[in-house]
């Protein structure tokens, strides 16, 4: 038998464009997390696992593996904003990365809603277009990514 999700995050309705949900969770990205999630995604780019390799480039050590960097943004965002109330993401317009994460960088997050609108094939959901933003613990823009994703109305 199937437990029942309860939604923590919002409905369409609630995300009205404009809005700007500030995210609660921060996260310091560890070694650990980098030479994980680049082996399990098969990337052998030396700039993200190798430290005597990262150090002769002009970052001068090692890098965050961006892929990680928009993954970790994202999910900062699903407890305020999509926790059992979307259905699907629908893909993403743009994944920008103005500045580097290193290992022990502290990313914190908000999210901007673009746009909103009712499905015109679903009555019961909606289609959302949200602006992520992390930021690392000087406040530096580090990721911005545009995410489309759809999501349910409030029941009843």
């Amino acid at each position: 038998m199937a437990r029942e999700i309860i939604p923590k995050g919002m409905w369409l309705e609630d995300l009205t464009p404009g809005l700007v949900v500030p995210h609660a969770l921060t996260r310091t990205v560890t070694e650990a997390d980098n030479v994980g999630f680049t082996v399990s995604t098969m990337n052998p780019a030396p700039i993200h696992l190798d430290a005597d390799y990262a150090s002769t480039t002009e970052f001068g050590r090692v890098l965050v593996n961006s892929m990680f960097t928009v993954a970790l943004l994202v999910g900062l965002s699903v407890h305020e904003l999509t926790h059992g109330t979307t259905v699907a993401n629908l893909g993403f317009d743009a994944v920008n990365f103005p500045a580097p994460v290193f290992h022990g960088d502290t990313i914190h997050a908000e999210t901007e809603i673009l746009t909103a609108r009712e499905s015109r094939s679903k009555p019961d959901r909606g289609v959302v277009s949200f602006e992520h933003r992390a930021f690392n613990q000087d406040d530096v823009l580090v990721c911005a990514a545009i995410r489309n994703a759809l999501m349910l109305k409030r029941p009843g």
